[in-house]
């Protein structure tokens, strides 16, 4: 502790001698000709002859990562968080007045330089300074070693430090936004309209999830942080946009794991006069077409497994309940998943969690969740899902217990859902009662009546297929990340300590 009180009195002093010598310590600009991308984009090609023949000028600007002084020289690492580039700065050539701001530099300082592009003796490109600029002061000292066990949540904490000393975590952020830019790309081709629609909204709706609520204090109204984009993209269907998508947040108020954050990215897209099945087809094809480009292969490493975007499984939900049930216990028969009676013996032999009031639908995707999940590793859709749990989709013609839903599992992860969206508003009007029973049981996930929303489908919804994809896990897949805090710039934490200046 009184090393680092004595470095933070070292770098204060630095920035007193900075002001005393009449330099500005918070300058507010800087003319650069070249980000450090574009001076190696330039110069990497060049050979030392010809840069020594060219004496090209170049004015540059970035953060040190490295300081090596040696007597009236020194060498430094500049990164603008993108490239670096190294930094020759000699006495002879900067002056004096220049080179004592030069010892007043810090590991983290922002600085500017000016200077000629040449090759050290191991061919090393490098700045020749012949000015050095003081940009701002680094007061806090850089860790050493940023990716110890113990640095975890300072990481997630303070992402700029994150950002500043890993180089890796840049690159995952780049590549979220690469995933992001591809989707809209993929979606635009082929017709999709990007719109917005409301953050708060009277009624938290268009999935079965604990809303975060709020007030509006003008209205003395109680509002919620939205839990889905769908039940408003499904309005715009009706009034005539064909295809349509949001890529956008929602808040759900549930815990937090390696796999969910109650803040997190979704996109959700439909398209009038299709069914589950054309979705099934568009989102094997986009997701395959996002890896292939941003992961550079159909073949992605995850952990021990290397994922296969060129073979891709489906199963309904009860035949991988049966494909994938534990050896160790008698399987059951297909008739066994139509009895309650039975279901609940299934699941007591498995220890999953359930309620004594949880029909067979619900105790059915209990099983699916307790035997399955953890294998669908390769890329994986899981067709046909209970009414009972899927309040918006249209039931299955030939089987009334059954809705034509999907959901898409890679890595062990539900990474996407879709359905054959409900348009009946009678039936719509029912399933929500249904769930308003539900809430009267205890059940606080069961989803509200929207009237509004029944209104809407009462004008006429064409028949039409939508789904739901998340970004965050997705980014996951794509960059080999373990936890969804490592693909989230600024991961929920509990509040810390109150700092003391």
């Amino acid at each position: 502790m009184e090393s680092q009180t004595n470095l933070l009195e070292q770098r204060r002093f630095k920035l007193a001698e900075l002001k005393r010598l009449g330099y500005d310590a918070y300058p507010h600009k800087f003319d650069y000709t070249h980000t450090l991308g574009q001076l190696r984009a330039d110069f990497d090609p060049v050979s030392a002859a010809d840069l020594q023949e060219r004496k090209e000028s170049v004015r540059v600007c970035g953060r040190i990562l490295s300081l090596r002084p040696h007597g009236k020289a020194g060498f430094m690492d500049l990164s603008d968080g993108e490239k670096r580039i190294q930094v020759y700065v000699r006495k002879d050539f900067v002056g004096t007045e220049n080179f004592e701001l030069f010892q007043l530099f810090d590991l983290g300082d922002i600085i500017g330089v000016e200077g000629t592009v040449f090759r050290t003796r191991t061919e090393e490109l490098t700045i020749s300074a012949s000015k050095v600029c003081h940009l701002s002061k680094n007061l806090l000292p850089l860790p050493e070693k940023w990716h110890g066990l113990t640095d975890v949540e300072t990481r997630f904490r303070q992402r700029y430090v994150d950002l500043i000393v890993n180089p890796d975590v840049r690159s995952v952020f780049i590549k979220r936004s690469r995933i992001i830019r591809e989707i809209r790309g993929f979606l635009d081709e082929r017709g999709y309209l990007e719109v917005e629609t409301p953050v708060l909204q009277a009624i938290a709706g268009g999935a079965l999830a604990r809303p975060f609520r709020t007030h509006h204090n003008a209205l003395d109204i109680e509002l919620y942080m939205r839990i889905a984009l769908e039940l408003y993209l499904k309005r715009l269907i009706v009034g005539g946009i064909p295809r349509v998508y949001e890529l956008s947040r929602i808040f759900r108020n549930e815990g937090i794991s390696t796999h969910h954050n109650p803040e997190f990215t979704m996109l959700e897209f439909y398209q009038a006069y299709s069914d589950y099945k054309d979705l099934m087809d568009l989102s094997q094809e986009m997701i395959t077409r996002v890896a292939e480009t941003v992961a550079g292969s159909r073949q992605v490493p995850y952990g021990d497994h290397v994922l296969d975007f060129d073979h891709w499984q489906r199963f309904s939900m009860k035949e991988a309940l049966l494909k994938f049930w534990p050896d160790s216990l008698p399987a059951p028969s297909e008739e066994d998943l139509l009895s309650l009676d039975k279901l609940h013996s299934l699941a007591q032999s498995l220890h999953a969690h359930y309620e004594l009031s949880d029909g067979p639908g619900k105790l059915l995707a209990v099983l699916f969740e307790t035997v399955a999940e953890d294998h669908l590793i390769q890329p994986t859709i899981i067709y046909d899902y209970p009414v009972e749990v899927s309040p918006l989709s249209k039931t299955r013609p030939d089987d009334p217990g059954m809705v034509e839903r999907f959901e898409l599992y890679i890595a062990g992860m539900e990474i996407a859902n879709a359905y054959s969206e409900l348009n009946d508003p009678h039936e719509q009007k029912a399933r929500f009662e249904e769930q308003l029973r539900a809430r009267s049981r205890g059940d606080e996930e069961a989803h509200a009546m929207d009237h509004d929303y029944v209104r809407a489908l009462s004008y006429g919804m064409p028949p039409t297929a939508g789904e739901g994809i998340g970004i965050d896990r997705l980014t996951m897949v794509l960059t080999n990340s373990q936890s969804i805090r490592d693909v989230i710039l600024f991961p929920l934490l509990r509040p810390e300590m109150p700092i003391e200046d």
